[in-house]
């Protein structure tokens, strides 16, 4: 069975092999090595210039753990987007620890105007953070993270909070240049590893004032956990094996390894980018198939993710389509919640070409024609 899901997503063989590695101290030289190994591709991963001052790490958590260690950096007074069963989930852990929360919500598949947050920033503020969910994997719905960095450069004191679960290795994220302060994913799609560690980056500004501030919590202190990775000494042991994994997929996609056959050679900068413009060709030609059967995205056409498909199903019966295709050994999913019977979602994502989607989109085809 082939994973076309939202991940998690099909993981190569190679990287599979680096969960079998013998394990290491986690206070060794060889540790030690395998942080410097991961650092600069993840710096590359989040868009990060060479002279950043800004840092990355990797905890051994889950996204949505990052999502409450991004959390526990900031004030008390949050301001989320939502529009989605993610965005939704950030809102409800900055409740879960006590923050106040306001909620910018619209319907799911569409994304909050800027000028709607400006207008709560000025009437409802001041606010502390701002949390965003760059690529609703929900509904396949990408907010741009522009907009609303210009937004907010009318409020410095905000911290501008961004899962990038499923934006990471599918599109840019640019952290510096849209002034980011805490950047949070999983690993388990577009970067195509195991689920088990989360990855991260911060602002300078943002590690300051959290250093200031009461952090009630040991394992996902921010602080702690970005401090401990750069001197090279996490917290806490943690799943090295993952860590393996993780570097050698980052020098794949930095050595532009994972490019499909054929792709001219590119390396660095040049080799990330051209494994977005893949996710790119995977979003447009599943928008045209679906197109050609008389279904749309759910989202407008700017804002669809570069990693997840959310197709509105008309009249089709999701059910059976999942199942058939599940047949056929592909593995696709249903709606997300309310969704579930109305959409479905095609995960085009991680080490995935465009060539293996024709072959998932062919499969469909007849699924569909079945009377």
């Amino acid at each position: 069975m082939t994973l076309w899901i939202p991940g998690p997503t099909e993981v190569r063989p190679s990287i599979l092999a680096q969960l079998a590695r013998p394990p290491i101290g986690h206070r060794s030289a060889q540790m030690k090595e395998l942080h410097l190994r991961i650092d600069g591709p993840l710096a590359l991963a989040f868009g990060l210039a060479p002279d950043s001052s800004s840092q990355v790490a990797v905890h051994s958590a889950s996204g949505t753990a990052m999502m409450e260690a991004a959390l526990l950096g900031v004030g008390p007074k949050i301001l989320s987007l939502v529009n989605g069963a993610f965005s939704k989930r950030f809102a409800a852990v900055a409740e879960s620890i006590g923050k106040k929360v306001l909620r910018l919500e619209v319907p799911m598949g569409q994304v909050v105007d800027p000028s709607d947050v400006a207008r709560a920033l000025e009437e409802e503020g001041p606010f502390d953070a701002l949390t965003v969910v760059a690529s609703e994997t929900s509904t396949g719905t990408a907010t741009p993270l522009g907009p609303l960095a210009e937004v907010l450069k009318n409020h410095p004191g905000v911290s501008f909070l961004v899962d990038v679960v499923s934006m990471i290795a599918a599109g840019p994220i640019d952290f510096d240049t849209h002034r980011l302060d805490f950047a949070l994913a999983g690993v388990q799609k577009a970067l195509a590893l195991p689920p088990g560690i989360a990855v991260m980056c911060c602002s300078e500004k943002y590690l300051a004032a959290a250093r200031q501030r009461s952090r009630p919590s040991w394992y996902l202190d921010p602080v702690r956990i970005i401090e401990g990775h750069a001197a090279q000494k996490t917290p806490a042991t943690p799943a090295v094996p993952h860590y393996f994994a993780l570097a050698q997929q980052l020098e794949d996609i930095t050595n532009g390894v994972t490019l499909p056959a054929g792709h001219e050679p590119c390396e660095g900068p040049a080799a990330w980018a051209a494994r977005y413009a893949e996710h790119s060709r995977m979003r447009a030609r599943t928008a045209a198939w679906a197109e050609g059967h008389g279904l749309s995205l759910l989202p407008a056409p700017q804002h669809a993710a570069p990693a997840v498909a959310c197709v509105q199903a008309g009249e089709l019966d999701v059910a059976a389509l999942v199942a058939g295709l599940g047949q056929a050994g592909y593995s696709i999913s249903n709606g997300y919640g309310d969704l579930k019977g109305k959409t479905f979602r095609i995960g085009h994502m991680g080490d995935h070409t465009l060539q293996e989607l024709e072959e998932l989109l062919a499969a469909a085809d007849k699924v569909i024609a079945q009377p």
